[in-house]
């Protein structure tokens, strides 16, 4: 049974509890799995509280081991992911996961007590912020900040606090843009225009009504369901209204430049789930396989992660594991591989084939025709399917460009 610890001696206990819940390895979502999610934090809130010394740095504990045995980042690849995750990590830009603290400590021994440990890199607090490099003209343009700014270089610092504010007591300018991050995109985003377009995402994510979120509710039927109303011309909208039931909130905004996104999948301040959509293509064909795709983030990877997920969806997955599973899961949810191959729609550039997949999926033409201009990279073709124009005159609260 967890407890709060209170004494060293509840403190070395934890601690015996959590090596040996690490060497069981259990799987997420599992009980053990959440027991072990909530000793780590005792025993770090323990720390905190008790000790000016902590253990060994976790992120220095693995560059020792790796020089004991010899080991390149190539060999860490097993234990954390992908070698961007491997690099982001030795480099202090990614935390580490309880996942990657179990495979750490099951495969090179390292001790469970220093893997939990919070990596001594350097500590941004405000005054380490380059306050005029958010982009803050382009954000009273957008009517992000009501406030008067007569001079943008000295009122940068006042004005944009209190936005941050806004999206609640945690979320500040620092830990917004200290934050780690999992992207996915080809070239490097403007980590200023990120936080403040995430700040926006969770101050309109605060203002809905909240709902909680079971876990385990996005599963491969929830996400059919959604795609179903693909088939209404107000799909988009009410696939918001019905997402927003079960306690996932849909937030389109348009993003920032320097901020190649689709979408994003993000937790609330209360915890619950985000998706972010910023409909940077006005087309019906993408808004539902960049929905889908940050719901399957939502189903599979978020509550693990625990990091927001950005998604770039003209970059391929490039080897990444979730990224892999998030593109499979959304184009299941959408249309099941063993349908696509069976139909003519899937070798015919044909108006009547793309219409009788639809039907019998029930959901729009536009899906179908985009899954071939994707399979083909042919995006000349069926023009007249992927509905241009049709996604953003649904929310008209929004300014669009």
């Amino acid at each position: 049974m967890v407890k709060v610890i209170k004494t060293h001696v509840d403190y070395e206990a934890a601690l015996a509890h959590i090596s040996s819940l690490l060497d069981r390895d259990p799987p997420p979502g599992t009980r053990e799995a959440e027991e072990l999610e909530t000793l780590a934090v005792l025993v770090h809130e323990y720390e905190t509280r008790e000790f000016d010394i902590g253990s060994p740095d976790p992120i220095e504990s693995i560059k020792f081991r790796m020089e004991q045995q010899n080991l390149s980042q190539r060999d860490l690849m097993p234990f954390i992911g992908s070698r961007s995750k491997v690099s982001e990590v030795l480099s202090g830009r990614r935390p580490l996961t309880l996942s990657m603290m179990r495979a750490l400590h099951t495969g090179l021994g390292i001790p469970a007590k220093v893997l939990l440990q919070e990596s001594g890199g350097p500590d941004l607090d405000e005054s380490q912020i380059q306050w005029d490099k958010f982009p803050l003209r382009e954000m009273v343009k957008r009517g992000w900040i009501r406030e008067s700014v007569v001079d943008y270089r000295s009122q940068a610092r006042d004005v944009l606090r209190a936005f941050f504010e806004q999206s609640g007591p945690l979320q500040s300018a620092a830990a917004l843009y200290r934050q780690s991050r999992h992207i996915r995109s080809a070239r490097q985003a403007d980590e200023y225009a990120l936080a403040a377009w995430t700040a926006r995402v969770l101050t309109l994510a605060a203002n809905k009504p909240p709902v909680v979120y079971v876990e385990g509710t996005a599963d491969p039927e929830f996400l059919t369901e959604v795609a179903r109303l693909s088939i209404f011309d107000e799909g988009p909208r009410l696939a918001g209204e019905f997402l927003e039931k079960y306690g996932i909130r849909l937030v389109i905004e348009p993003h920032l430049p320097g901020t190649s996104l689709d979408g994003a999948a993000l937790l609330a301040r209360d915890g619950g789930p985000v998706i972010a959509l910023t409909v940077r293509y006005d087309r019906i064909d993408n808004f539902w396989f960049s929905l889908m795709h940050e719901l399957a983030h939502v189903a599979r990877h978020l509550r693990q992660e625990q990091v927001p997920f950005y998604d770039d969806l003209d970059v391929g997955p490039e080897g990444d594991p979730k990224e892999t599973e998030a593109d499979t899961i959304a184009g299941e949810a959408l249309i099941p591989d063993e349908m696509w191959k069976k139909s003519p729609a899937s070798r015919l550039r044909s108006p009547e084939a793309i219409q009788h997949l639809a039907s019998q999926l029930h959901i729009h033409p536009a899906i179908v025709a985009g899954r071939y201009r994707h399979e083909f990279r042919s995006y000349r073709v069926l023009n007249q399917f992927v509905g241009h124009g049709r996604v953003r005159r649904l929310f008209t609260n929004v300014k669009w460009d």
